[in-house]
C-alpha cells in the first residue's frame, strides 16, 4: 500500500492478508526447474490417485464421532494434539480425503478390525484439502482414524488464535467458515454433523471452555486436564476451544414453559473486563426466554457460555459457547444507545443460531444464506422485543436498504447460489446474505402474516432437529403452512436472482395507478432483464394498506383517496419505487410524520432515483430537511446520510461544500440549542434512547462537518482532560469527535501520544476509538507515520489492518494510501494467514470516484485475486468506483449548484 521501503511491521501484516490470495490449484502441481524432492514426489503421487476435491468432499468416508485432545498453552507460539475420528468407509480405498491446513502431522493411523494400518498425510491445496494415503487398502465399513499433530496459533480471529491482554495470554477459536481444519484434522464441512468429545490440557490454574459442560478437571504432571461431555451432533465449524485466566460471572436462566430446568449461563471474559459483565448476564437471560417462546422449544444445549475476545470483529454462534467482540458484551447500564442496540441485536442473532444453524444446520455452504438471513431478521426482531425503547427492530430493514446499494451493482450474486470451491465460501458472508437476506425474510413474514411465518419456522425446526436441511426444506415448510402455492416461487425469485426490483408508478385514468416492475439500474449501468414475484403492499397516508403479489411486468391498481401514496407500506418490501414528480413532492412534504421504516423506504428510493438520473437535488435537500424532523432516529438520519454519501464521493465542488456546511448548521444548531450538551461521563445516563442518539449525531455533525468553534472547544478540552487522566471529563459516546478534534489541533505529536495511550489500554471502547481516530485523521503526516514507522509490538495484527483501511477510507489520505499499497502489494500478499480477510482488501478501495482510479485498482488487484476469495468484492469495487465517476460527471455540477444555494 505505499511508496516507501517496506518496514518489518508491514512484513508482519503480510502474513495476515496473504493466505486467501494463494493459488487454489493443488500444491502438488507446482513445477520447479529441478527434480522434485522426496516429499514433493510423494505429494504428486498422492494427488495423482484421484482429482483433488477443491470444494465439497465426496461421501466415500463419513465421520461418525470425534475425540479431540489438545494441549493448549496460550503463552507458547504453538499447540499440539491428537484426534481420533470414527468413520464409515463406503467402499475399500487406499486413501481418504479430508481437511487440515498448515498442520504438522507426525502420526496417521487407521484402526480396522483390530489391525493398525499406517498412513501418510499430504496437504494438497492451500485451502486445506488433505489426502491420507495408507500402506494398504482399507476395507469398507467402520474404521478409526488416529492423528498426532501440532500447529502455530494465529494472531487474527481465524482457527486457534491467541492475544495478549495486559500481562496475560489467552486463546480462542474461530472456526467458521473453514478454519477448524487449521486446528485439527477433520471433515470440515457443515453436512458432517457428529458428536465431539473434547479434552483440553492447559497450564495449571487456567480456565478452559468448550461447547459442552466440563465433566472433570484433573492434574497430570504440570498440566490440568479439562474433560468435557460429548456434544450433540455438530459440524466442526461450531466447535469451541477457549483457554486463559478468564473471569466468569455465573447465573442461570429460570425455567420456562419450554424448559423445566434452569439453564446454566456464564459470561466469560478477560481480566480487565471483570466489573462490566452484569448487563450481558441479565440481557442474555431475557433473550434466551424470548427465543424459546418464539421457537416453542427449549434451549438446545445443556449450558450457555457467552464469551468475549478483544479482537473478534463480530460474533460466532458456537453451540453452547457463543463468542463476541469485547465491545458487544462488555458494557453497563450507562452505555450509549448504539452500544445497547448492538448488544441486543447481536446477542439475539447469535442465540437464535443455537436453534437455526446449530440444531438445524445447512447441508452445504450454498445454504448458509438461510442461516444468516434468518438470524439477522431474528436478531432485530427479538432484540426489539427485549428492549422496545431502543428501537432495535428498525435496524434490520435499515441494513436491507443499505444492502440495496451493493445489490444494485451489475457485478454481484444472488442470495442463494452454488458454491463449487472453497475459495467461494467466504464470499457468501456479505451484505447480500445478511442485509438483503434479512430484509427478504421480513418481507415474506409480513406478507404471510407473523403467526403463519412463525408456524412455518417451527415446522422446519421440528422436522430437521439435530440434522441438516436445505433451502428447499425451508421453502416447503413455508408453502405448506401458508396454504398459498405462490409463496414458494415468490421467495425463490428473490433468493435465486440478483438485483433490486424497481416499481414505477404512473397515474391512470381510473384514478389509480399503473405499475411496472423492472430491475433498478444506476446511470450508465445495463443489468439483465429480471422479473420477480413481489409482495407489494402500499397505502395512501392515513388509509388502509392493501397487498398483492405482483408477478407480471405490468399491473393496474385501484386505490382511492387523495393523500400522498406510500408504495412500500411499513418499509418491509425489498424493492424501490419511482413516482411522478408531483407525487414525490407530496410524499416528501410528509416525511417528518412518516412511520420510521416508511421514512427509510422514502429516503432509499429517492436517493436511488437521483443516482439513476431522475430525482432532482432539490428533492434530496427537501427530503433531508423534512426527515431530520422525524422522531425515529433511523428515518431522521437517512436523508442527511444520503447527502453526506454523495458529498463524500467527491460530487461537491467548493461552493457546494460551503453550502453543505450551512445547510447542516441551519438544521442542527436549533436542535442542539434545544437539547443542550455536556460531554461529561454519564451526564445523559437514563435519558430516553432516541433523544440521546439524536444528540450524539447532531454534536458529531456540528463539530466535525460544520466545525462549530464553541462546540469544538468544549470537546477538545474534554478530550485533553480525559487523556490526562480525568475519566469523568468525557463520556465514551463522544470519543470519536473529541479525539478527531484533539488530533486536528495537536497534529503528529498528538497522534503519537494518543497511539501510546491506546496501546497501553485494554478498554474495549477507548482503544478502538483512539486507533480509529488515528486511522481516520485525514492528515497525510499522520498516515505516513502509521504506515511507515508505527511498529509498536503492542499493536495487534488485526488493528494494523484497521489502520490501513482507515487511511484508505479517508479522503484526505486515500491517494497516499493507494500509492503505498501499490508499492507494497507484493509484501502484503506474500505470507500465509487469515483467509477470512481477503474480502477486505478490495473494499478498502471502494471510496474512490474516478475512472482512472478504477483502472488502477483493476490493474493492481485483478491478476492477484482472479479465481480466489476476494474476486467478487474486487469486481464490485471496480464497478462502484466507475459508477461514482459517471454520476459525478453527469450530476456533480447540478448537485453543487443546489447546495450552494441551500439555506
Amino acid at each position: 500500500m505505499k511508496s516507501i521501503a517496506v518496514k518489518p511491521s508491514v512484513r508482519a501484516l503480510a502474513l495476515v492478508l496473504a493466505a486467501p490470495l494463494l493459488a487454489m490449484a493443488p500444491l502438488a502441481q507446482a513445477q520447479t526447474a529441478d527434480a522434485p524432492s522426496a516429499p514433493q514426489a510423494a505429494e504428486q503421487s498422492a494427488a495423482a490417485l484421484a482429482p483433488v476435491p477443491l470444494g465439497k468432499l465426496s461421501d466415500a468416508a463419513r465421520p461418525k464421532a470425534y475425540r479431540i485432545d489438545l494441549s493448549v498453552d496460550p503463552a507458547q507460539e504453538r499447540f499440539s494434539g491428537a484426534v481420533q475420528i470414527d468413520v464409515d468407509l463406503k467402499q475399500p480405498s487406499r486413501f481418504i480425503d479430508l481437511h487440515g491446513r498448515d498442520l504438522t502431522v507426525d502420526r496417521v493411523e487407521a484402526r480396522v478390525g483390530g489391525r493398525t494400518i499406517a498412513g501418510h498425510w499430504h496437504q494438497l491445496d492451500a485451502t486445506g484439502v488433505a489426502r491420507v494415503v495408507f500402506d494398504e487398502e482399507l476395507p469398507a465399513g467402520a474404521a478409526v482414524l488416529d492423528f498426532g499433530f501440532s500447529a502455530a496459533y494465529n494472531s487474527v480471529p481465524s482457527g486457534l488464535y491467541r492475544v495478549k491482554v495486559g500481562d496475560d495470554w489467552y486463546v480462542w477459536s474461530q472456526f467458521e467458515s473453514i478454519d477448524a481444519r487449521a486446528a485439527f484434522p477433520s471433515f470440515d464441512e457443515p453436512g458432517f454433523k457428529t458428536p465431539l468429545t473434547i479434552t483440553l490440557r492447559t497450564p495449571q490454574g487456567l480456565s478452559a471452555v468448550s461447547n459442552a459442560p466440563e465433566q472433570s478437571n484433573r492434574r497430570e504432571g504440570a498440566l490440568d486436564v479439562h474433560s468435557f461431555a460429548p456434544t450433540l451432533p455438530l459440524p466442526t465449524y461450531l466447535a469451541a476451544v477457549m483457554v486463559g485466566p478468564f473471569v466468569k460471572l455465573e447465573g442461570q436462566v429460570v425455567p420456562t414453559a419450554q424448559r423445566p430446568a434452569p439453564l446454566p449461563l456464564r459470561i466469560v471474559s478477560t481480566q480487565p473486563n471483570a466489573r462490566q459483565l452484569d448487563f450481558a448476564l441479565d440481557g442474555s437471560k431475557e433473550i434466551v426466554r424470548l427465543l424459546e417462546a418464539y421457537f416453542n422449544q427449549p434451549f438446545p444445549y445443556p449450558k450457555l457460555d457467552q464469551i468475549t475476545s478483544p479482537i473478534m470483529p463480530g460474533a460466532m454462534e458456537n453451540a453452547g459457547a457463543d463468542l463476541y467482540g469485547d465491545s458487544i458484551l462488555v458494557l453497563d447500564p450507562k452505555a450509549a444507545t448504539e452500544q445497547k442496540r448492538l448488544f441486543g441485536m447481536v446477542v439475539a442473532h447469535e442465540l437464535s443460531h443455537q436453534w437455526f444453524g446449530d440444531l438445524v444446520t445447512p447441508a452445504w455452504w450454498d445454504d448458509i444464506w438461510l442461516n444468516e438471513s434468518f438470524a439477522n431478521w431474528m436478531g432485530f426482531r427479538i432484540g426489539g422485543e427485549w428492549r422496545p425503547d431502543l428501537n432495535i427492530g428498525a435496524g434490520g430493514l435499515a441494513e436491507g436498504f443499505e444492502a440495496m446499494r451493493t445489490d444494485a451493482l451489475v457485478a454481484g450474486r444472488p442470495i442463494h447460489q452454488p458454491i463449487d470451491t472453497n475459495a467461494q465460501i467466504d464470499e457468501a458472508f456479505d451484505t447480500i446474505t445478511y442485509g438483503k437476506g434479512g430484509h427478504v425474510i421480513a418481507m415474506i413474514a409480513a406478507f404471510m402474516g407473523d403467526t403463519r411465518f412463525r408456524d412455518g419456522v417451527r415446522r422446519y425446526m421440528h422436522e430437521h432437529g439435530n440434522g441438516n436441511a436445505t433451502s428447499a426444506d425451508f421453502f416447503r415448510a413455508m408453502a405448506e403452512v401458508s396454504g398459498d402455492p405462490r409463496i414458494l416461487p415468490a421467495m425463490q425469485s428473490f433468493t435465486d436472482q440478483q438485483g433490486v426490483p424497481l416499481l414505477t408508478f404512473s397515474a391512470n385514468s381510473d384514478g389509480g395507478y399503473d405499475v411496472a416492475q423492472s430491475r433498478y439500474a444506476r446511470l450508465g449501468a445495463k443489468p439483465p432483464v429480471t422479473r420477480w414475484g413481489i409482495p407489494l403492499c402500499l397505502h395512501r397516508l392515513g388509509g388502509d394498506t392493501q397487498c398483492q403479489l405482483l408477478t407480471d411486468e405490468h399491473a393496474r391498481l385501484r386505490l382511492g383517496g387523495e393523500s400522498p401514496l406510500m408504495p412500500n407500506a411499513g418499509g418491509t418490501g425489498y424493492y424501490r419505487f419511482e413516482l411522478p414528480a408531483a407525487e414525490w413532492d407530496a410524499l416528501i412534504a410528509k416525511a417528518a410524520t412518516l412511520p420510521g421504516l416508511e421514512g427509510l423506504a422514502l429516503a432509499d428510493s429517492l436517493y436511488a432515483s437521483f443516482q439513476a438520473g431522475r430525482a432532482t437535488p432539490r428533492q434530496l435537500l427537501d427530503a433531508a430537511r423534512s426527515l431530520a424532523d422525524n422522531p425515529d432516529s433511523y428515518a431522521a438520519e437517512a436523508g442527511i446520510a444520503n447527502l453526506e454519501s454523495l458529498a463524500g464521493s467527491g460530487l461537491l465542488g467548493k461552493p457546494g461544500k460551503k453550502g453543505m456546511r450551512r445547510f447542516l448548521e441551519t438544521i442542527y444548531r436549533p436542535k442542539l440549542e434545544k437539547l443542550g450538551f455536556d460531554p461529561r461521563a454519564g451526564y445523559y445516563a437514563g435519558e430516553e434512547p432516541e433523544v440521546a442518539l439524536q444528540r450524539e449525531r447532531i454534536v458529531a455533525r456540528l463539530a466535525l462537518a460544520v466545525r462549530d468553534g464553541k462546540l469544538r472547544g468544549k470537546l477538545g478540552a474534554a478530550a485533553e482532560a480525559y487523556l490526562k487522566g480525568d475519566a469523568a471529563a468525557l463520556d465514551p459516546v463522544w470519543f470519536a469527535p473529541a479525539f478527531a478534534i484533539r488530533l486536528g489541533k495537536g497534529k503528529l505529536p498528538a497522534a503519537k501520544a494518543l497511539a501510546d495511550q491506546a496501546l497501553a489500554s485494554q478498554d474495549p471502547l477507548f482503544r478502538p476509538a483512539a486507533l480509529g481516530a488515528l486511522a481516520g485523521s485525514g492528515q497525510p503526516a499522520v498516515a505516513r507515520w502509521l504506515l511507515e514507522d508505527f511498529a509498536d509490538p503492542r499493536l495487534r495484527r488485526s488493528e494494523r489492518i484497521d489502520l490501513i483501511a482507515g487511511v484508505l477510507g479517508n479522503g484526505g489520505t486515500a491517494d497516499y494510501g493507494f500509492a503505498w499499497l501499490k508499492q507494497n502489494i507484493g509484501d502484503l500478499l506474500g505470507g500465509s494467514s487469515g483467509i477470512f480477510l481477503a474480502n477486505r482488501l478490495p473494499r478498502m478501495l471502494a471510496g474512490f470516484c474516478s475512472s482512472d482510479k478504477a483502472d488502477a485498482i483493476e490493474a493492481l488487484l485483478r491478476p492477484r485475486l482472479q479465481g480466489k476469495t476476494g474476486a467478487l468484492a474486487l469486481e464490485r469495487t471496480i464497478e462502484q468506483v466507475r459508477s461514482c465517476a459517471t454520476l459525478r460527471q453527469a450530476r456533480g455540477a447540478e448537485f453543487t449548484a443546489a447546495l450552494a444555494k441551500a439555506r
